[in-house]
């Protein structure tokens, strides 16, 4: 297995910067990743609505499909959201769970022109709409036994080099409550661990429980509002200025025990680690649908970056117990800073068959460049060089695509849809497989002035997970399974 910098991805949250700032490269990519919510309907097809438009929801995606409306609507999409995971850690399986009730979709459009001719400005519309673009809750335990090494070991040798007066982070909270001190004879710049006597005993003996429980709380959504044009039926344009709003609250705690005994005057140490993050991202979206004929429709988008300003709050602390009952607590001083992130930009295109009055089908392609992601300086001179250039190497393109199709039974409506979204990272790291995949279905009922909307989606990934970086440490394998059952209440007038 190759041991890259995919350690640090996705939910080690802040482990791989103890010394000084809280955020990673994590969380530009947490924060760039889009799972479109929106309205039952639109979940039950996979989210491929580029060309087919029709939909609140497409004001996050494609804006051009507001342009399909000849009436005023509203609608309304209440969510149950329910993420279980599974992680697998040196031959012990552990499963947990996250689940919340939210408002995944709310919004309203108003004609403010609609006419039936066939040539020149035949409508244009305004709309609101609300759309969670991604929902960040979920619980993760993992726990098993490391017989090879400690989240100590990798403490140790970030401060290597660094007189003992001046570690700080977590390293300098582990030295506070003696899971680290000096090595004898190193001048107070060199380290050893509990686990090895700090030293004295060259081979460090091994064998404790650890277990790493993970969670994290939030959503990033977009208040959308956009205006499109109808141009004889036939062209359909559209524009979005997103203010996406983002709060997230993550947190891990990391512990290993001593419970069978084997490790001298050890008994346990238990590090925690919070990050609460919030902001405001900026965005414009431009959209197009051509009808060449009756039956077809094809769409294409383009979504600037979104620009968020983002404000942190960040605090450690951690605890130690040894068998002759000495027993130690270390806070670090919490410290709140912000700072800039720009998402990568967004290409789509799709295409839209009409079957009659029988249904649809219709699919998307969306391209997305994560190496495009960026740091920037906001409320001090640090310059990001180190994490920007990190993106670069770790991350790469992602292709996303998203398949649904429509049966109608009179008023009736039986739906279905796919979707995968491609790996964020490039080929050699460890997560370079962590693609996701979106199966989903649902039915409907609709009437001239009312419809109603169920769906089911299920979104899948499996991961790679390293606590922390070490040559000997195992990887955590993660399998995530987000289940998502959604209602709309839509009203025409």
């Amino acid at each position: 297995m190759k041991m890259k910098k995919a350690f640090i991805i996705l939910i080690t949250f802040v482990s791989a910067i103890t010394i000084s700032k809280a955020q990673t490269i994590d969380e530009a990519l947490w924060y760039s990743q889009l799972f479109y919510g929106g309205s039952a309907r639109f979940q039950a097809m996979g989210g491929a609505f580029t060309a087919l438009g029709g939909d609140l929801s497409v004001l996050s995606q494609n804006p051009a499909g507001l342009g399909i409306y000849r009436s005023m609507e509203v609608s309304l999409s209440p969510q149950m959201y329910y993420n279980k995971s599974l992680a697998k850690y040196n031959g012990t399986e552990a499963n947990e769970y996250a689940y919340q009730f939210n408002l995944n979709q709310v919004g309203f459009v108003y004609p403010l022109l609609s006419k039936e001719n066939t040539s020149g400005l035949s409508g244009i519309n305004l709309a609101y709409s609300l759309n969670r673009t991604n929902n960040f809750n979920m619980n993760t335990v993992i726990r098993g036994v490391n017989n090879n090494s400690s989240m100590a070991d990798y403490w140790a040798d970030i401060a290597s080099g660094v007189y003992y007066t001046d570690i700080d982070g977590a390293p300098g909270a582990a030295f506070e409550v003696w899971i680290l001190d000096t090595i004898s004879g190193s001048g107070g710049y060199e380290y050893g661990t509990t686990f090895s006597q700090y030293g004295d005993n060259t081979n460090s003996t091994y064998g404790q429980n650890v277990r790493r429980v993970i969670s994290r709380e939030g959503h990033s959504s977009e208040h959308a509002l956009s205006i499109s044009a109808n141009l004889g039926h036939k062209i359909y344009i559209g524009a979005t200025l997103g203010i996406n709003k983002l709060e997230s609250y993550s947190t891990y705690e990391h512990m290993e025990s001593d419970d069978a005994g084997l490790i001298y005057d050890f008994n346990n140490f238990a590090y925690r680690d919070v990050v609460e993050a919030s902001g405001t991202g900026y965005a414009f979206k431009l959209g197009i649908i051509v009808r060449p004929v009756e039956m077809l429709r094809l769409g294409f988008a383009f979504h600037t970056p979104t620009v968020y300003r983002l404000d942190e709050y960040y605090y450690d602390d951690i605890r130690s117990e040894f068998d002759n009952g000495d027993y130690y607590e270390w806070e670090n001083d919490p410290f709140r800073f912000s700072y800039t992130l720009t998402t990568p930009l967004r290409a789509m295109a799709g295409a839209a068959l009409q079957l009659g009055k029988s249904g649809l089908l219709t699919a998307d392609y969306e391209f997305v460049d994560y190496r495009m992601a960026r740091f920037s300086r906001a409320s001090d001179d640090y310059d990001y060089y180190n994490e920007n250039q990190d993106i670069k190497d770790i991350y790469d393109v992602a292709h996303n695509i998203r398949l649904g199709g429509e049966l109608r039974l009179n008023s009736f409506y039986m739906r279905a849809g796919y979707a995968i979204y491609g790996s964020p990272f490039i080929k050699g790291e460890d997560n370079e497989n962590n693609f996701q995949s979106v199966y989903s279905g649902g039915i409907g009922f609709r009437q001239s002035n009312f419809s109603f909307d169920v769906s089911y989606a299920l979104r899948s990934n499996n991961q790679m997970y390293f606590m922390y970086n070490h040559p000997s440490v195992n990887p955590a394998e993660i399998t995530y399974n987000r289940h998502l059952v959604t209602a709309t209440l839509g009203f025409r007038f």
